[in-house]
């Protein structure tokens, strides 16, 4: 007999932050969860729904550079991006009728689930962009935001961010497990991403978003409880304290490989005539070098650059099981304080309009900065303000509030952690769903069966 699973995944959920958390610390199964290089939410997501390394999935980011396009992107939706079979798969060959629902899970769109709910703006075709979901089956996005409203995006990512998206997301799969019933739901709830990375692991904020989140949580684990479903908590990475920001592709740049091109006096990124450009992704960078003859000769200028752990070659990355195609010739991982910014222009007077707002998908790389309100600017939030009146009235806005010094980013993720505290971690209402030691990434697939009782 097939039993009902619900899967929470609490990003930055580490140990440490486990001790403010009673409500969650209650589960009688905790493990330490070994991640995949780059710890980010992507990369590892994919890996728990496949069971694969990156170098299978290839999912070797939250973006990379798609060669065929020439162009690089980050934060796609579609799910077959994500090569192999999912958990959704398997479960079907011994259970036709196993029913799937998605709650923020990244690549939901065209996932083959039964009900899936993800953050998507409507953009108008005037350039203003108003906050939304998608939803399957249709009926689903009316029926939830009669219930709860609009999806708060502008609190799900920015200068604005804050518990409210998760508390959203909550509610979404509380109203999604009452009425809908799904043999396993997946939730993702981002709360502890924010506050750990503007303060950092060890702030008083860190601690004090934890406890929050802990009660926020604890509905839907009661609500599950009263199911006697099989809850599995697990997290992707920890979030630790960083202080130095690494400008990789400024020195890819200054030494004649990475290329711009100007338009109104803004430069962007020419990754189609650069010889070497990095695809910042956190504290890990893909760098791809156009000539193979290159290679060499640029892991060697990244090896000298203040804050790089390691530089990454082909051998490397199988080492990491990173070895897909989609890779950059090289990848390069930073120190334990030190994350990697996107930038690639020499003088702020020359950068895009995008780099002060909050624009995911058109930098090329991870901009942490967008959880900040330029502290340099004394008239931000009233300029803010304005922004969104004028959005309002159905004006045309560019909102640029973003910081471009790097310098109030307090925490970040993505390399492998050197203190299991600092890592994620795997809990369970079952306390025999996995045995003794840590639980690899790629066990997560077949655990997750396993709770299913279709292993």
């Amino acid at each position: 007999m097939t039993r009902q699973v619900v899967v929470i995944d609490v990003v930055g959920l580490t140990p440490r932050l486990l001790r403010k958390m009673p409500r969650l610390r209650s589960l009688p199964l905790t493990r330490n969860l070994e991640t995949v290089l780059p710890a980010v939410t992507c990369s590892a997501q994919a890996t728990f729904l496949t069971g694969a390394m990156p170098s299978e999935h290839g999912i070797v980011g939250n973006g990379w550079y798609f060669r065929d396009l020439g162009e690089v992107f980050l934060w796609r939706q579609h799910n077959r991006l994500i090569q192999g079979e999912k958990v959704w798969d398997i479960a079907r060959r011994s259970n036709p009728s196993y029913k799937v629902a998605n709650v923020c899970w990244w690549y939901a769109m065209g996932a083959e689930t039964d009900l899936l709910v993800t953050p998507r703006p409507i953009y108008y075709a005037d350039g203003r962009k108003a906050p939304d979901c998608y939803t399957r089956p249709v009926a689903l996005h009316d029926r939830l935001t009669s219930r709860l409203g609009d999806f708060p995006l502008f609190h799900y990512w920015g200068p604005t961010a804050s518990m409210k998206s998760s508390q959203w997301i909550v509610d979404a799969a509380r109203d999604i497990l009452a009425s809908d019933s799904p043999d396993l739901l997946l939730t993702y709830v981002p709360h502890l991403d924010y506050d750990l990375q503007r303060y950092g692991a060890s702030s008083v904020e860190a601690t004090r978003a934890a406890i929050e989140l802990d009660g926020v949580l604890a509905p839907l684990l009661d609500d599950a409880a009263a199911r006697d479903a099989t809850v599995v908590v697990l997290s992707e990475y920890g979030i630790t304290d960083v202080s130095r920001p690494v400008d990789v592709n400024r020195l890819l740049r200054r030494e004649g490989l990475l290329e711009v091109h100007t338009q109104d006096g803004m430069e962007y990124l020419d990754p189609w005539a650069s010889r070497a450009f990095a695809v910042a992704d956190h504290q890990v960078a893909h760098v791809y070098v156009r000539d193979s003859a290159d290679i060499d000769a640029v892991a060697k200028l990244l090896s000298g650059l203040a804050g790089v752990s390691e530089v990454l070659d082909a051998e490397g990355k199988k080492q990491y099981g990173l070895d897909h195609e989609r890779a950059g010739e090289l990848v390069v991982v930073a120190e334990p304080d030190a994350w990697f910014t996107y930038y690639y222009w020499l003088d702020d007077a020359r950068a895009p309009d995008f780099a002060r707002a909050v624009e995911i998908h058109r930098k090329p790389g991870y901009d942490p900065a967008e959880l900040f309100f330029d502290p340099a600017d004394p008239l931000v939030k009233p300029r803010a303000a304005s922004y969104l009146l004028r959005k309002k009235l159905g004006f045309r806005y560019t909102m640029q509030v973003v910081p471009l010094d790097p310098s109030p980013v307090r925490g970040s993720h993505g390399r492998l952690p050197a203190d299991p505290e600092d890592g994620p971690v795997l809990l369970s209402t079952d306390p025999d769903l996995v045995g003794e030691g840590p639980v690899a990434a790629t066990a997560v697939r077949d655990l997750l069966l396993k709770a299913a009782g279709l292993e």
